[in-house]
Formats: C-alpha cells, sequence, structure tokens
C-alpha cells in the first residue's frame, strides 16, 4: 500500500489517500474493509488490465463513482514507483474511463463535467450550513454559493444534519479574493464517513463549468480551502474538465489481511 498526498507539493499538505495495487479485485467486504481501516477520505484500488487499468474508490462507509485526489494519487504511484517514466494512464471506472497525462511533476485528469442546475434546497441544508448563501444548485452533490470567500471560510456546519441529506456530499463555493484564484471551495460529505475533504476533484466536475460560465472563462484557478488546503488548475472542455496538480508520496507499506 501507498500512502500519496494529492493536489500537494510536499507532505502534510493537500489529500491523501491510500493506494492498493492489486493482481486481481479483492472481494467488495474486504476492500471496504481495508478503507475503514485506513481511515482516509479515500482508499483506490487498481488492477492492470492489458496497458491499462481497472479502478475503483472506497471511503471508510461506501464505495463511491467518482474521487479526483485518490485517481491523482493513484496515477502518481503508477508513473512514479511501478512504470517510471510512463506518461499517461487510462483507469477504468464505475464513471467511465479516466485519462492521466503526466508532464514532469504535473499530472492533469480527464474527467466528466457535472454542471449543476437550480434545486430547491432540502429542508435544513441552510441552516446546518449557515450563512446566507446566493444560490443552491446542484448535480451529484449540492452547490451552495455564497457571495465572498470569507463567508466560506467562516462556516462551522452541523455535520450530523449535513449526513441526513439527500445528496452525496455538499459543496460549499465563493469568488476568489487572495492568492490570485477565480474561486475558492470547501466540501463535506459526513454520510460517507468524510467530515470535511482536503481536496476534492470530483467535486470541480461540478464547481468548473460553473465558474467558466459564471467568470466566461474556461481556464480557472482554484484553491479548496480547508485546513490542509490544496490547489488545482482547471479547464473546462466542453463536456470533459482538466484537473491538474502534483502529488508527493507519504508512506508504503504491506497491509496483512
Amino acid at each position: 500500500m501507498y500512502q500519496v498526498d494529492a493536489f500537494a507539493s510536499r507532505v502534510f499538505t493537500g489529500n491523501p489517500a491510500a493506494v492498493v495495487p492489486l493482481a486481481e479485485w479483492l472481494p467488495d467486504s474486504l476492500m471496504q474493509s481495508i478503507a475503514m481501516e485506513n481511515n482516509l477520505a479515500e482508499t483506490a484500488f487498481f488492477v492492470k488490465q492489458g496497458e491499462e487499468y481497472g479502478l475503483k474508490w472506497f471511503t471508510p462507509e461506501r464505495e463511491i463513482d467518482l474521487c479526483g485526489h485518490a485517481t491523482l494519487a493513484s496515477a502518481h504511484v503508477v508513473t512514479e514507483i511501478l512504470e517510471p517514466g510512463r506518461t499517461r494512464v487510462v483507469f477504468h471506472t464505475r464513471s467511465g474511463p479516466l485519462t492521466v497525462t503526466r508532464k514532469g511533476e504535473v499530472l492533469s485528469m480527464d474527467f466528466p463535467s457535472r454542471p449543476p442546475a437550480s434545486v430547491q434546497a432540502a429542508p435544513g441544508l441552510v441552516a446546518a450550513l449557515g450563512g446566507r448563501p446566493e444560490a443552491v444548485l446542484a448535480s451529484r452533490d449540492y452547490l451552495v454559493v455564497y457571495e465572498s470567500e470569507a463567508e466560506v471560510l467562516a462556516l462551522k456546519p452541523n455535520m450530523l444534519a449535513l449526513s441526513e441529506l439527500d445528496r452525496f456530499g455538499i459543496i460549499v463555493t465563493a469568488p476568489g479574493t487572495t492568492g490570485g484564484v477565480d474561486f475558492v471551495s470547501r466540501f463535506f460529505a459526513p454520510a460517507a464517513g468524510v467530515p470535511e475533504d482536503p481536496v476534492t476533484g470530483s467535486a470541480h466536475c461540478t464547481l468548473i463549468p460553473y465558474w467558466s460560465q459564471r467568470l466566461g472563462k474556461t481556464k480557472l484557478a482554484a484553491r479548496q480551502v480547508s485546513a490542509r488546503g490544496g490547489e488545482l488548475d482547471c479547464e473546462l472542455m466542453g463536456e470533459r474538465v482538466r484537473m491538474s496538480g502534483r502529488a508527493v508520496l507519504y508512506l508504503r507499506g504491506t497491509i496483512t489481511v
């Protein structure tokens, strides 16, 4: 097993993911137990299939359909450790094929775009988050838009209340006002065992099309303003999005089951 800090250029920043290369798939129940034992936001498992890979992601509570930082971490393990010098990896997942390319230390992921639409907010959503949002939209996750970065930073959500909502996760976002970024965000998924995720690639599948349309530009700089924090270079490419960042190895070890 490898533990990799994704969307990071040094350890103890970005989002940690466990990556478990397999010769063949383990039972889902065992992979879920390993993810629970790791107690990270995500544990990724992959199996080589010819020149490509099958990839699955598990939170401590469930298997999920899409995860950005654990895909970035998996690509780092393949291109840096298992097949050094490789510059392109295709992962086959529940969300279709995901391609990651490497240029120097930067990994770029090609993911599906998940633009949000206006929705009626679930009862209790705004009260659980706090503040006064400008808009509530949704795709897989709720997207709750605030006026300022300061409001997003100040939120202290009621995680129990958020865990009872009808979406996988809740993205909160606002225009960026520091550090030259276009927008900032935070992400909460307490029902999946992830109270606040440090850096969330899948959330940017929704954030990128929203901010691209709002700002009238296809290339965007983003920062997730969690305690660990992380930065992403983003691009809207029609029905796909590109997210780029770095990753660094923190740990390697052996699982005994």
